[in-house]
């Protein structure tokens, strides 16, 4: 006997244009499936890169110590899981350098780098601005951020040779009009102004780092914030960013100051871009939906254009589930080669728009679409559509397994 999936070749052939419109909506979906994920993540990653890149995996900062102990702080809940006891946390970290000397020990740490961190008013001309100042350990930094690669403009040398100098965020020196080389007039507690040299600009990609943030050095911050303690936090690049909410644990624990991870840290947005991720998804899945009942349409006049046939067929000696496994086989082929020409597709697509020039300066900074080449946006794209085209080839196939072929050739209705 002739193999099920031959005939179902023939028959899928036979009627070519509801074929190719039920393959289009195939390819369309997947393509416009894995284009559209391909952005949202894209958008995501930028923004976690850029993050880890600033602002560090882990942040360790103040010391805190159980309510009740006499310490005139008010009192916080515990960030620790599953603990809620309170804590009273006294700023600033007096240890840094024994605290960093024990972190090195754990495996997932690559680097750290202790900072001063405190809010100051900047003016340059007749702009005034509130700043984030950052006073860092240059070589510390370095290793533990991108911020040398993040620099637009100036030389990282300058700053590290000169303490009189700075290094300003991207849209914080477009509001003050700074370029490098300029001065910037940093405003102390005391109300005293200190005039700096901008060494360099910083774009670090993320809108409310590069709005603010002002790097100095370590011993200038500490004078100029007029602060007893020479780091007010410790931020750590891990090996492993993923695990750094274990490691928030342990160093609590270890070191009895608050710790906090960049997912911690980042909650809310990166919320926010797993819901964009999911809508996108669903969206898009309608697309592929739709295609499959295209295909329920194309496969149910099919089995009813070919009803002799799949009498004549039975009583050749062919099966129910031979029939049924004819309708399978096309629905099996339509899924096959439109996921397959989606998937190309999809590619070629999600490589135009990553061309494609905007200028986003908000939550991330990019000139371009964001795109993110990840091999499981093609599986998930695959897995709904075979899923989708089986279960629109499901019923017809049924249907015409369960033709009866001596009432059919008689000319009886279906």
């Amino acid at each position: 006997m002739t193999p099920p999936l031959y005939i179902a070749l023939r028959f899928l052939l036979h009627r070519k244009r509801a074929f190719l419109l039920s393959l289009c909506g195939v390819v369309f979906g997947v393509a416009i499936f894995i284009c559209s994920q391909a952005q949202t993540e894209g958008f995501a990653r930028q923004f976690i890169n850029s993050t880890l890149g600033s602002n560090g995996a882990l942040v360790l900062r103040s010391r805190f110590q159980p309510l009740g102990s006499g310490l005139p702080v008010p009192p916080k809940k515990s960030a620790v899981p599953g603990n809620n006891t309170q804590r009273r946390y006294l700023e600033g970290i007096t240890n840094p350098r024994e605290i960093m000397r024990v972190s090195r020990q754990f495996s997932n740490v690559a680097a750290c780098s202790p900072v001063l961190r405190g809010t100051l008013s900047a003016r340059s001309g007749f702009e005034n601005a509130t700043v984030d100042l950052f006073g860092i350990d240059a070589a510390l930094h370095l290793q533990t951020t991108d911020l040398k690669k993040q620099l637009i403009a100036g030389d990282f040398e300058n700053f590290r040779n000169d303490a009189s100098s700075v290094i300003v965020g991207s849209r914080l020196a477009q509001e003050l009009n700074l370029a490098a080389g300029d001065s910037v007039q940093l405003l102390s507690p005391g109300g005293e102004y200190w005039r700096f040299t901008v060494a360099a600009i910083a774009r670090s990609g993320v809108g409310a780092v590069d709005a603010a943030r002002i790097y100095s050095h370590p011993k200038i911050a500490q004078t100029l914030l007029r602060r007893p303690f020479a780091a007010s936090m410790i931020i750590y690049k891990l090996r492993d960013p993923a695990r750094a909410p274990a490691l928030a644990s342990q160093f609590e624990g270890l070191f009895q100051h608050d710790a906090q991870s960049w997912q911690e840290r980042e909650a809310g947005n990166l919320q926010l871009f797993m819901t964009l991720r999911i809508s996108a998804g669903i969206t898009v899945s309608l697309i592929i939906l739709l295609a499959g009942f295209g295909i329920f349409n194309v496969l149910t006049m099919s089995v009813l254009a070919k009803v002799k046939e799949i009498a004549i067929l039975r009583s050749m000696g062919y099966r129910r589930s031979d029939i049924s496994s004819i309708f399978l086989w096309q629905g099996a082929m339509i899924a096959v080669v439109g996921a397959l020409l989606g998937c190309v597709t999809g590619a070629v697509l999600t490589w135009g728009v990553s061309k494609i020039p905007i200028r986003v300066r908000g939550l991330i900074v990019t000139d371009h679409f964001l795109v993110a080449w990840n091999w499981q946006h093609y599986f998930w794209a695959m897995v709904l559509a075979a899923l989708a085209v089986f279960i629109a080839s499901y019923v017809p196939a049924r249907r015409a397994a369960y033709l009866a072929p001596v009432a059919t050739l008689r000319g009886s209705s279906v």
